[in-house]
């Protein structure tokens, strides 16, 4: 189910963790086998539960409590745009609309060839940058205009 780098990644976060405390390494779990696999399907969430040695519910409960967990194939880049108040004060509504129409796709939607996922965030904790959005999870995109935001999706390809 998983590469054995991504098994050896997860082994590598069980050792922070004392051996009666294992549950505690599955966000960290479950976010290796996203980043390998695009999505978590229930039988990722068992295999990775299986491997904690933990119930699958455990895992499942996790992996549907934090939005950063996708239960559903995404596309390539997974764009997450922060649409609370300090980022709409700031123009998300614009970068919203920007998006939408450059992309041909609406919250929740992926692009036809599967590149562009976009999707609709609450606070992301960095509101003197607003307007902002993740993609991936990984890199925040902040003080995002229509223009800045072309050039992000040009280099994403």
């Amino acid at each position: 189910m998983l590469s054995p780098e991504s098994i050896a990644e997860i082994d590598k976060e069980l050792t922070k963790y004392p051996p009666d405390r294992r549950q505690s390494a599955v966000i960290s779990a479950l976010r290796i086998a996203q980043d390998e696999l695009g999505w978590l399907s229930k039988d990722t969430i068992s295999f990775v539960a299986r491997h904690l040695g933990i119930p699958d519910i455990a895992a499942l409960e996790v992996a549907t409590f934090y939005n950063m967990f996708e239960l559903e194939p995404v596309g390539r880049h997974k764009i997450t745009v922060c649409t609370n108040i300090s980022c709409m004060l700031r123009g998300s509504d614009e970068i919203v609309g920007h998006l939408k129409q450059r992309l041909g796709i609406d919250f929740n939607e992926t692009t036809p060839d599967g590149r562009f996922t976009l999707k609709e965030g609450e606070c992301m904790g960095a509101c003197g940058g607003a307007p902002l959005f993740h993609v991936n999870n990984k890199r925040m995109c902040e003080c995002l205009t229509p223009e800045k935001v072309d050039k992000i999706l040009e280099g994403l390809k």
